[in-house]
């Protein structure tokens, strides 16, 4: 099928405000959650990364994220935004690649083996993927907080490096790691351009989000991390009591297996 439009679709999605998007990691996720009612998806490269034996931070390389971004894409209809983490040391190129594939975002970090790139060199590759493609909505995600950044001084330099990616042509900063009301709305304030937070257990709910001027609202690995949970306790319920309980709630397997016939 073609996917020609779905970066205009997908830019026009975030005037919903929140853009909810449920992240997933292989096609079987993706199309239970496009079956749900999401109107985009997003993909998370730790899940992805899991489902293929690695790490997340780059364990799995660029042809193993493009192959997995492409049998999604093959999978669903609704737009679909990549998590391509710093690149795969081509930044340029993987844009370029997925976005041929038909992707209609991209999600770019600005840290790199557990720390944060220098301010410039942050900004430098927003730069990059944006020449790569005018097309695609960018959404530059800063680590302040997810690396420990606390207080006024993480607020100012979160602030700092997303409207630095905004003046290098992101549409969107990703601050994960934040659930705090007040340093959501501070964000909101000071932001040049839409805000796209990472919930979790503890952040406010998705209608709260938006009160609070949210432009987007994903999870990160939290679905593809209560999947596996899911998997964990049935292995250990049926490996320990040799009970079954905990299959009681799975998709009946008609219902699953519709969702793939004809397609």
């Amino acid at each position: 099928m073609s996917r020609t439009h779905h970066a205009a679709e997908f830019r026009r999605l975030h005037e919903l405000r929140p853009l909810v998007l449920p992240n997933a990691w292989d096609p079987a996720s993706a199309r239970v959650i496009e079956a749900a009612g999401a109107a985009a998806i997003a993909t998370t490269s730790a899940g992805v990364s899991w489902a293929h034996g690695r790490p997340d931070g780059e364990g799995l390389d660029r042809a193993g994220m493009t192959a997995a971004v492409r049998a999604i894409l093959d999978t669903v209809s609704i737009p679909v935004t990549a998590d391509v983490e710093g690149g795969y040391d081509d930044l340029a190129g993987t844009v370029a690649e997925l976005a041929e594939l038909g992707v209609a975002g991209v999600n770019v970090e600005d840290s790199a083996r557990g720390a944060l790139l220098d301010p410039a060199a942050a900004a430098d590759r927003i730069r990059l993927a944006r020449k790569a493609n005018a097309d695609l909505v960018l959404n530059a995600r800063t680590d302040v907080y997810l690396l420990g950044g606390s207080g006024p001084e993480a607020l100012a330099e979160a602030i700092s490096r997303g409207n630095a990616a905004f003046a290098a042509g992101a549409d969107c900063v990703f601050v994960p790691g934040v659930i705090a009301e007040d340093t959501i709305a501070a964000l909101v304030e000071a932001l040049d351009g839409p805000l796209n937070i990472m919930a979790m257990p503890g952040a406010p709910t998705v209608a709260r989000l938006g009160e609070l001027g949210v432009a987007r609202v994903s999870v990160g690995s939290g679905i593809a991390q209560a999947a596996l949970a899911a998997t964990a306790r049935a292995a250990r319920e049926l490996l320990g009591s040799g009970g079954y309980g905990a299959l009681a709630d799975g998709l009946p397997f008609g219902e699953v297996n519709s969702l793939f016939a004809a397609r």
